[in-house]
């Protein structure tokens, strides 16, 4: 099979459809000049042959195999090679009937590529498997000899050129298998071993388990026969005695049904007499109240009387209540001006320590700026005498720079007082000048500002009175705003709440009220929502999300009888489990197991339990679900923990990984912290409790709202009152400052302030003015004493220096210390002043309350003393009355009694009609009772029907005549016991399951003889293929060594080479190297041949290889790149020559090569693209 024609289409720098036929079948070489693509023809062979790996044909992926990477409208390469299939004896394998094979490779941006044979679709497997079956491996190459491969021969060692030769000779593959049997048997021996520990751990120990199991099942079989007799022989008697028992209750039942009837006709003789009675009576009674009605006084008075006692009774209650009310108003006033006396008392006495704790302050502070004022100063003054330059720049140092500055100070001091004095003079003359018009704006103004200080009192006393009934200005308007910031606040806190709620919907438990009476606080709630966890622990919130797991969804409530209401009648939504506080058993970790788990990792382990906080009342339930469970916080702290013989504990660690020391381990999928369950949940509870604060807030809110606006309603023609002057006020203040006279007046007064000022400000400057002259007279005489004793001098001013510092820090702290207290007591004074007005508007508040509770119980008073008194009419005008019916009483009474006796003999019969008829009732249950327990020893034995005839006669099974009935009873039950116990325990199925386990055991033991004998067969193959392996290798290396120095001799005539063993190797398998003899002198290493000569060694040995296993194609990319003409002369002789029923497709720029060639190609890179011509 060898190439035809070759159409290459977008691929490389072939950018349109390049045709390039009339190959010759032997000998065919591509030249031209670098880079005008003769190289990738090679490739886009290589392509097609389904090559893998992209740097054998330079590139790093597919798309850099189309023209440019797709980027000049070319989206898709394509090449095609038409093979000649004439030699049929040589064509892949079902393609022997085509004359021509076509192969096409295409790729498209993106990386899709697809395959075609003959103008089908084809899959890379198919067409791979097409080339290998004519020695066409692209990806295992030995046709295709790049440049680089002769490099890579001539660096060979001995074990790889001898891996040369086996992959020659086809042993290579062997040893692969070799090493891949060997594998598969240790493989096999390690399933051995798993079987034979199956069979000792798994299997023996189940089948002694079994064995001993139908031991027990046998036992079950027998006891089950002899419990079969021993009930039909208890099962009969009880037959016969429940039947002779229910013939005697039976005769006892109705003699007593008998006595009943009897009773029963007293009975209705006695209602008989009863009924007349009663209709004489009813007669008797028409008769009275025919009296009574005749003019319906009597019930008129009846009535009054009744009404009248009712109301003394509840307005007495009333008052009681309201006097109670007014004495704990009165203790409650007592208490409340008694703390506002105590509060005056301590504001008064805290004012006056306050003011003088102020002026030591002041007093310090400024004795403290002064201190550090003159340190800063003795300081800079030792800093200039002692250096000569001053640390300020641009100012004079030493005593010169004091003077200056002091004389600057006199001199600023004596033009501010200049300035003043002249400002002064100005400003009295412009008041001496403004008197007459200010006195006459005054005068003016004078009934203006009368009336306004008339109404300002008129406004004062209007307020004192608004205070009196308790209000504040302004304090109705502060509440509605407090109270709407609240109403905002809670609705913006239930949003939150609702979009908690929404990502933890399985915390909400929904159910409807079981009973009427049911108690809503006997249902605790779900788990999660029972505890709290403190911020700082909230990575441990996985940890405890699966410590919890389903638990924490759990309901908890009071008791068994709440839960099963709930699960009964509470209407539950889901399906839900309940933990009673009553029945849980909960397990806690014991304090030894604790404290061992905690030396084991120090700060590491804490009981699960301990990380929350809860109820005392749900504390079993806290116990239940995280008692048993200690949380680490790494995986080693954790494993160590768990498995130690002294805890044995489960513990999770804080990423939620789980250490059971029964064996499981399970984590890996938890996420950690701040995104979890139980931190949702806290932050949700969080909230709800913020939202209830806020509730009770608003709550107060409101009722401190609706108190004020009943106040305010109280007093709303006072308020209207007091906003009317107000305005008022306002206007007249208005007119004041906008009348003609107002600016008079108000500059007059402005001026006033200034003389004073002006006066202040002269004053001080004189006394500056004095203070600084002082001050020269002192530096003058310190220069003096300076220029007199200069050392003794800079010591007395270090040591005053020094002095100053320590007083300056000591003055420091004092300053600090009184800050502190000065700052103490300034809080405390605005607290006790914000105390006393609470306590003075509760005060106020209270008095309000008195005298409202006294009224209203005055109010009270004088409703009780009248109605009593209407009650003593209406109560003698009712005994006069009923004097007019003793007549008729009496016959009454006479009546009455008779009935009373009738009613109470007809009562007896009846109490005895009742006890025969328990008595009755009793035996009918007795005789039901029997005559259920007789139907149900037949319905649960149903040969009992069949076979009572037979039960307690002579010569059948159920004689009882001489039979011991309480030991056959005890046998029974000693049997049933038994039963009881073996039932539990005994496997029904145990027969099947040794049939099959016993099975099981045989297969496996069958399995591992089957094993050993396969692994003794494959030893003995290994060991006999060793030594085809070594032939193989020896003929191999006979036929390449010779056609080796033959290839070599012709390529370098007088020359030869061959392949021998290295010193000292005595069998082949140790490597190959090889030895070149030029002229008749065998070279010690191919170090001595110059570089074309080994170029030529490597690439005899690779034709000698190639010739050993033939191939359709050769590809040679440049392989004489070192060598010069004549030997690439040579080269392309002994392709001709040697290689005469392959096709080769040689690139070379040298003419010694392409002279010898049948067919060759030359390649041109032409306005971005290359071309291909014939030459």
């Amino acid at each position: 099979m060898k190439v035809e024609e070759l159409i290459i289409d977008g691929f490389k720098s072939y950018a349109t459809r390049t045709v390039v036929s009339g190959w010759d079948s032997s000998f065919n070489c591509i030249t031209g000049l670098n880079g005008s693509g003769k190289s990738n023809i090679l490739d886009a062979i290589c392509f097609v042959l389904g090559i893998t790996s992209m740097s054998t044909v330079r590139a790093q992926n597919l798309q850099d195999l189309i023209y440019k990477r797709g980027q000049a409208g070319v989206t898709k390469a394509s090449v095609t090679i038409v093979f000649d299939n004439s030699e049929k004896e040589k064509s892949p394998i079902g393609f022997e009937d085509q004359q021509k094979i076509s192969v096409t490779r295409q790729i498209v941006m993106g990386g899709t590529s697809k395959y075609l044979i003959n103008g089908h679709r084809a899959q890379q497997q198919s067409v791979q498997q097409l080339f290998q079956s004519v020695q066409l491996n692209i990806n295992n190459p030995n046709f295709l000899i790049m440049q680089g491969r002769i490099t890579k021969v001539l660096n060979m060692k001995s074990n790889e050129i001898l891996a040369l030769i086996e992959e020659a000779a086809g042993t290579r593959m062997f040893e692969e298998r070799r090493e891949k049997a060997i594998k598969t048997m240790a493989k096999k021996e390690k399933k051995v071993e798993e079987i034979m520990g199956l069979l000792q751990e798994e299997i023996e120990p189940k089948l002694e388990t079994l064995r001993a199991e139908k031991r027990m099942f046998l036992e079950f079989q027998q006891v089950q026969s002899d419990l079969e007799r021993t009930e039909k022989m208890v099962v009969a008697f009880d037959h016969v005695r429940y039947s002779d028992k229910l013939a005697e209750e039976t005769k006892v039942l109705e003699d007593n049904q008998a006595h009943v009837e009897a009773l029963e006709k007293l009975v209705q003789k006695s209602a008989a007499e009863i009924a007349s009675l009663t209709e004489d009576i009813s007669a008797l009674k028409k008769r009275r109240e025919a009296q009574i009605r005749k003019d319906g006084r009597f019930q008129a008075l009846e009535k009054e009387v009744k009404e009248l006692s009712q109301q003394s009774a509840r307005i007495n209650t009333l008052a009681e209540l309201k006097a109670t009310t007014i004495e704990e108003e009165q203790q409650k006033r007592n208490n409340l001006q008694s703390n506002v006396a105590n509060l005056e008392a301590k504001i008064q006495q805290n004012d006056a320590q306050f003011k003088k704790l102020q002026e030591n302050y002041e007093t310090i502070k400024k004795e403290y700026e002064e201190l550090s004022l003159e340190k800063d100063r003795k300081e800079e003054l030792l800093q200039s005498l002692q250096t000569g330059v001053s640390s300020k720049e641009g100012h004079e140092s030493g005593y010169a720079s004091e003077l200056q500055t002091v004389r600057q100070s006199i001199a600023s001091a004596s033009t501010t007082g200049a300035q003043a004095k002249v400002r002064l003079d100005s400003v009295q003359k412009q008041i001496k000048a403004d008197a007459p018009k200010v006195e006459n704006a005054k005068q003016q103004h004078a009934s203006t500002i009368q009336a306004l200080e008339e109404m300002q009192k008129q406004y004062d006393y209007l307020k004192s009175k608004l205070a009196e009934a308790g209000i504040v200005p302004g304090r109705l308007d502060e509440l509605k705003t407090q109270e709407s910031k609240l109403v905002n606040d809670v609705r913006q806190l239930a949003r939150q709440i609702d979009d908690a709620k929404r990502t933890a919907s399985n915390v909400d438990f929904n159910y409807s009220k079981p009973s009427p009476n049911f108690n809503p606080n006997s249902v605790k709630g779900v788990v999660a929502q029972l505890f709290s966890l403190a911020e700082d622990k909230y990575e441990a919130a996985t940890a405890l999300e699966v410590c919890a797991g389903g638990r924490l969804y759990q309901v908890v409530v009071d008791s068994d009888v709440t839960a099963s209401q709930l699960l009964q009648h509470g209407k539950l939504k889901r399906r839900v489990t309940i933990i009673p506080l009553n029945k849980i058993n909960a397990y806690k970790i014991h304090p030894q197991k604790l404290a061992a788990a905690k030396k084991l990792a120090p700060g590491k382990v804490h009981l699960a339990l301990d990380l929350i906080t809860y109820d005392k009342d749900v504390e079993r339930a806290m116990e239940y679900v995280f008692g048993n469970t200690l949380i680490c916080a790494d995986a080693e702290s954790a494993k160590k923990v768990a498995f130690d013989p002294s805890v044995r504990v489960k513990t999770v660690t804080l990423e939620g990984d789980i250490y059971d020391p029964m064996g499981t381990l399970s984590g890996g999928s938890n996420s950690s912290g701040s995104n979890g369950i139980l931190v949702r949940l806290q932050k949700l509870n969080q909230l709800n409790k913020t939202y209830k604060d806020l509730s009770e807030q608003l709550k107060f809110s409101r009722q401190k709202l609706d108190a004020e606006q009943r106040l305010t309603d109280n007093s709303r023609a006072l308020k209207k009152e007091l906003d009317l002057k107000e305005h008022e006020i306002k206007l007249s203040q208005q007119k004041l400052e906008s009348g003609p006279f107002a600016s008079t007046i108000k500059s007059f007064r402005e001026r006033s302030e200034q003389v004073s000022e002006l006066e202040k400000l002269i004053k001080e400057s004189s006394e500056t003015e004095k203070k600084g002259n002082l001050e020269i007279k002192r530096i003058e005489k310190e220069m003096s004493e300076f220029n007199s004793n200069k050392s003794g001098k800079l010591k007395e001013l270090e040591k005053l220096v020094s002095k100053l510092r320590s007083d300056v820090t000591k003055k420091n702290l004092q300053v600090k210390d009184k800050q502190r207290e000065f700052q103490t007591m300034q809080i405390e004074a605005e607290r006790f002043s914000g105390d006393l007005t609470s306590a003075k508007e509760l005060f106020t508040e209270n008095e309000t309350s008195i005298a409202e509770l006294q009224a209203s119980l005055s109010e009270i008073g004088k409703e009780h003393d009248e109605i009593k008194a209407r009650e003593q009419v209406a109560v003698a005008s009712l005994a006069e009355e009923k004097s007019k019916l003793i007549g008729l009483d009496e016959e009454l009474s006479s009546m009455e009694s008779a009935l009373t006796t009738k009613t109470k003999f007809s009562a007896e019969n009846k109490l005895r009609i009742q006890k025969v008829r328990h008595l009755v009732e009793k035996l009918e249950a007795e005789v039901n009772a029997v005559t259920h327990a007789i139907k149900k020893l037949e319905n649960d034995n149903e040969w009992v029907e069949q076979e009572k005839e037979l039960f307690g006669k002579p010569n059948t099974p159920y004689n009882f005549h001489g039979v011991d009935i309480a030991a056959y009873r005890d046998e029974h039950n000693r049997l049933v016991h038994r039963m009881q116990g073996i039932k539990k325990t005994v496997n029904t199925k145990v027969m099947n399951m040794i049939e099959n386990v016993e099975k099981k055991e045989a297969s496996l033991k069958t399995m591992i003889r089957t094993i050993e004998k396969d692994k003794k067969k494959i030893e003995e193959t290994i060991v006999s293929l060793d030594d085809y392996k070594r032939k193989a290798l020896v003929e191999t290396w006979e036929n390449v060594t010779k056609d080796f120095g033959n290839i070599f001799s012709d390529l370098l005539p007088g020359s030869t080479a061959k392949l021998v063993m290295p010193e000292g190797a005595t069998d082949i398998t140790e490597g190959l190297e090889v030895k070149v003899a030029l002229g008749n002198v065998w070279k010690e290493s191919l170090a001595e041949l110059s570089g074309g000569q080994r170029s030529l060694v490597a690439l005899s040995l690779i034709l000698a290889l190639l010739q050993f296993k033939p191939a359709p194609m050769y590809i040679l990319d440049e392989v004489d790149a070192a060598l010069d003409l004549s030997h690439t002369q040579n080269i392309g002789q002994l392709i001709k020559t040697r290689f005469k029923g392959a096709q080769f497709i040689v690139v070379s720029l040298k003419e010694g090569m392409f002279t010898n060639a049948n067919r060759v190609f030359r390649t041109r890179f032409q306005e971005g693209t290359s071309t291909v011509s014939v030459m």
